[in-house]
């Protein structure tokens, strides 16, 4: 099998069976948390529960990530919160803008729009990349970090890794020829898709849930989320 067959079969049969697999997985989990249910709240209502829910959206997705000194905890952590921070903003942009992404999900989907000037996503990318290196050497070297850390973030950093930065070489065309490199990047994509249901990285589903009943329980007693 040469690598022409091998990205045949990476864009084929394997992206399919790893799609398969990341949505029965987070299906499951889906479901999972909506049957824990919602213990009704017997507190009296101060305040309203939609604008506590709209504030805490518009704090967490739109401005306070990049505002550090809203945060109390920038001072001890400034590291991982721009970097962090810089990470999400670039898959964010790299997955709903990049060209080749639009496709991708216009393929899945149908549907489609403008994508962002090439020069801006692919810096944007080299962003996240170096966002992901300064996050694992302060995982190093970071005391309490290097406590916490353990086999499962290691899994979860390399599967996120190799997509950035196997799509990086391929759409520079470094080092390798064409088909080696898309081959590898969709076998990293389709890793990371399987990988998705059973590690934290599933996070982004759970993300919204958090966020509305944080904001609805602070939005009716009135504080601010």
């Amino acid at each position: 099998m040469d690598w022409t067959e091998i990205l045949r079969f990476t864009r084929g049969p394997l992206f399919h069976l790893s799609l398969i697999i990341f949505v029965a997985g987070m299906t499951y989990r889906l479901l999972r948390i909506i049957l824990l249910g919602w213990e009704r709240d017997r507190v009296k209502r101060e305040g309203s529960k939609l604008w506590g829910i709209i504030l805490n959206y518009l704090k967490g997705l739109v401005v306070l990530p990049f505002i550090p000194w809203v945060h109390r905890t920038f001072r001890n952590n400034a590291l991982t919160f721009i970097a962090g921070g810089l990470f999400h903003l670039s898959l964010f942009v790299v997955l709903a803008f990049g060209a080749a992404h639009i496709l991708v999900w216009q393929s899945l989907f149908g549907i489609t729009w403008n994508p962002l000037p090439t020069p801006i996503v692919d810096w944007l990318a080299a962003v996240g990349i170096i966002s992901l290196l300064v996050l694992l050497l302060n995982r190093l070297t970071h005391p309490v970090l290097k406590l916490l850390t353990r086999l499962p973030v290691w899994i979860n950093w390399v599967m996120v890794f190799l997509p950035f930065i196997t799509g990086y070489i391929m759409t520079h065309h470094l080092w390798f020829r064409y088909e080696v490199i898309f081959s590898l990047h969709m076998i990293s994509v389709c890793l990371l898709l399987i990988w998705i249901p059973l590690g934290r990285i599933s996070h982004f589903l759970f993300y919204f849930f958090s966020k509305t009943i944080h904001g609805a329980q602070a939005g009716k007693r009135a504080v601010t989320p």
